[in-house]
């Protein structure tokens, strides 16, 4: 039920010299300013709801004053925090012109801070005529036909006034070079949910990422940035509701500002939204007091609503026309460049200031470090495609407060010319699947090929990838000024398999899905090692035993380290997936989005393999972190940084027998055993040598020197070790000599360090 609205005034001309104030709903002295942007309606009403329960929701109308340069604008007073609200907007409803007011909707305010409520998907949300259950098979209607006269209110979340805070610690970042940048990819539910160290009311939310527990795990890993799957408020999709399934990734955007309420704790929940922020804020504020920076994964290419024929929620009631991006065809149909039914539009004005604002919203007054955009292609089109002098971008480069924070790309959507990986301007680092695919290739795809007599691609492209990707990210003007930390180097994302199913599928198994299979990527690059599946200890009868193919178990941990080490020594910044450091399988389903169980979920329960790991994990980040060669923040040009008595290159290659690669070998196929030989840049540090044999035959290798007098190695790693620890009761010689010959076991790799630290001339002027 609602109260009679107020009476409304004719709608008269525009008012293009009346205050307007900034989108949103904002606390001021004696009520609120209201801003919202409906450029085509004719009026809108800010809606103040009650919950009169039992009776269910009243609410009272106040009409918007506009509009104002598309902006319908109030001052309200006697509205204080926490009061529910929501708009109604009037105008024609012609969706063959991408026309769809519809008044009997209730609409999120896009700028809302915080949502209370759920979306029950009901056929109310749906602007047009809909019927069906929600739960059977979902809603059907003609987008096109006419506007639907039932009430939403009951069926969508509402928005609520969140009043600023004073009160909270300044933001100290911990500002960490992108040289020093280890990622740690993470899922708020999904990465506490079993920690068994958290308080049981903790597990699962913002408050328990920030738990002394959890920040020790990240620290032993040696972790300096979490980037946290979505946590603006999300919706899930109605196919998904249909299966009795829920959007667990949180693609799936309902308000750019709020955050997704149920990853607060209980709580926190019962307090309000102002409470959900505080936790959020003081997640990051503990983690940054631990020295770890938050870095956000944020979807502004699409929303919750889907294709014309979804939810009537927000954007598509308030101004369909702008925020969406349309094809030009009539009747007016959406472009989807984002595989979800609809694209927001950053050829307009307005939806750019929307992400600009969040964007500053989250780094401001919530004070995360950075951003990762997904599908971040679609923020760059224009009129004319991709264009990385697009305005926003342009914006995120030049703005004083997102300019100096870490920005990073997922370079790719699904429209035309969507694949543009090392397009972006810098300060943007980006995903680097060129990376993951040369890793996979030459560990796994490769391997599975060799085992079959057919041969493999050679070591150049993953060569190409260790040296920091300079082929992809080095054009610039001028040229190779972002250097190798722009490639974000990855292996397995939340998209696609984790790093144990990858050496255990080669088909991906996703019937929990509920989609017969069709989803999910099929160029895995991936290799069972003979035997498809998990292998464990299962129950018969009375009887324990042992699955077939348990001996090749040894082998699949020793490709899961190589795929390690390989992630982790190259140049670039390197970028983990949380379990993936302790074996975490999602039984071989590769796109998990819809699963929020044990499938997704970190386990903590950890048998002795999946600690050695771990502790493999640990020590090669440590590796990294100790030696200044392994952490390059410029490209390698193949000759000194510095000067010296001679001339030493930063970047070196050779082969199994000591010889600097040619050019027949770089492009040979069969070449699968190579060294590389990264020089100290910095006096006081150590030369590296990192030695590769992706053959599946023991190799011996004469090992290389890039300086003129001899050098002695040190071994610090051999992915034949099971635990690092190993290297105690190792049967070689830990200590030897460029130019000695060693025995490179199938399908692995060495580390060496050198025994000398490099010695630099005194560079002070003579006088």
């Amino acid at each position: 039920m609602h109260e009679p609205p107020v009476p409304r005034p004719a709608v008269r001309p525009t008012d293009r010299h009346g205050h307007v104030p900034p989108l949103g709903v904002h606390v001021t002295d004696g009520g609120v300013d209201v801003a919202v942007l409906a450029s085509h309606a004719t009026a809108v009403d800010l809606c103040l709801i009650d919950d009169g329960s039992p009776a269910g929701f009243s609410e009272r109308r106040v009409p918007l004053e506009g509009p104002t340069y598309g902006v319908w604008h109030a001052h309200v007073p006697g509205v204080h925090e926490g009061q529910r609200y929501g708009f109604r907007v009037h105008g024609p409803w012609d969706p063959a012109a991408g026309l769809r007011h519809n008044p009997a909707k209730l609409l999120v305010d896009p700028y809302a801070r915080g949502l209370v409520g759920e979306l029950d998907h009901d056929p109310a949300v749906c602007g047009h005529v809909a019927t069906g259950d929600p739960r059977d098979g979902g809603l059907s209607g003609d987008a096109y036909g006419p506007a639907d006269d039932r009430d939403s209110l009951p069926h969508v979340p509402h928005s609520v006034v969140v009043a600023p805070r004073d009160h909270h610690p300044p933001v100290r970042r911990p500002h960490v070079p992108w040289a020093d940048t280890v990622v740690y990819e993470a899922h708020v539910r999904g990465l506490t949910h079993g920690l068994e160290a958290l308080p049981p009311e903790l597990r699962g939310t913002y408050a328990g990422l920030a738990h002394p527990a959890t920040i020790e795990h990240l620290h032993s890993l040696g972790v300096t940035t979490l980037e946290l799957l979505p946590i603006h408020a999300f919706a899930s999709e109605q196919h998904l509701v249909a299966k009795g399934l829920t959007n667990y990734w949180g693609y799936s955007t309902l308000g750019f500002f709020a955050p997704h309420a149920p990853y607060a704790t209980r709580a926190a929940r019962e307090a309000g939204p102002s409470a959900v922020l505080d936790e959020v804020r003081g997640m990051v504020h503990l983690l940054h007091e631990a020295g770890i920076e938050v870095l956000l994964d944020v979807v502004y290419n699409h929303t919750c609503e889907g294709g014309p024929d979804g939810l009537h929620v927000s954007w598509r009631g308030l101004d369909n026309a702008v925020y969406y991006l349309h094809d030009g065809s009539a009747p007016a149909t959406l472009a989807d460049v984002t595989g979800t039914g609809n694209t927001l539009d950053f050829r307009r004005p307005r939806v750019i200031q929307m992400a600009l604002d969040s964007l500053r919203f989250w780094a401001e007054e919530v004070g995360v470090d950075g951003f990762r955009f997904d599908l971040a292609v679609t923020l760059g089109r224009g009129e004319h495609g991709y264009d990385p002098n697009h305005p926003f971008l342009v914006a995120l480069q030049t703005d004083p407060v997102l300019s100096g924070l870490k920005l990073v790309a997922e370079p790719w959507d699904v429209g035309p010319g969507g694949w543009r990986t090392g397009q972006f301007p810098p300060p943007f680092a980006e995903w680097n699947d060129r990376f993951r695919d040369a890793t996979r290739q030459f560990w796994l795809a490769d391997a599975r090929e060799a085992s079959h007599g057919r041969q493999g691609h050679g070591v150049r492209e993953l060569a190409t990838r260790l040296a920091g990707s300079a082929d992809l990210f080095g054009h610039s003007d001028p040229p190779l000024v972002r250097g190798p930390v722009a490639s974000v180097n990855y292996v397995t994302a939340h998209d696609g398999f984790t790093l144990a199913d990858l050496v255990a599928y080669e088909h991906k198994r996703n019937e929990a899905n509920g989609e017969d299979g069709r989803d999910g990527t099929n160029d895995n690059r991936s290799w069972n090692h003979g035997f498809e599946g998990r292998l464990d200890t299962v129950a018969s009868g009375t009887e324990a035993h042992l699955e077939p193919g348990v001996e090749i178990a040894p082998l699949r941990r020793r490709s899961i380290r190589n795929l390690l080490a390989t992630l982790i020594l190259a140049a670039g910044t390197p970028m983990l997936t949380a379990g993936d450091e302790s074996g975490r399988s999602q039984r071989g389903n590769n796109n998990a989005y819809a699963q929020d169980n044990e499938i997704s979920w970190v386990s903590w329960d950890l048998s002795p393999w999946r600690q050695d790991l771990r502790a493999t994990t640990a020590h090669l980040l440590a590796l990294r972190r100790e030696h200044p060669a392994l952490r390059a923040d410029s490209f390698f040009l193949g000759q000194p940084r510095h000067t010296v008595t001679e001339r030493v290159p930063d970047l070196a290659w050779f082969t199994a027998v000591g010889t600097v690669v040619d050019h027949d070998t770089w492009h040979d196929p069969a070449t699968r055993t190579l060294q590389m030989i990264r020089t100290a840049p910095v006096a006081g540090a150590r030369d590296v040598l990192v030695v590769l044999n992706g053959s599946l035959d023991a190799v011996p290798a004469t090992l290389a020197n890039a300086r003129s007098e001899p050098v002695g190695w040190e071994l610090v790693w051999d992915s034949n070790w099971e635990h690092p620890d190993d290297r105690e009761s190792s049967n070689g010689d830990l200590h030897v000599q460029a130019g000695d010959e060693v025995q490179l076991e199938p399908l692995s790799v060495h580390v060496y360090t050198a025994e000398q630290a490099l010695e630099l001339p005194d560079a002070s002027p003579s006088v």
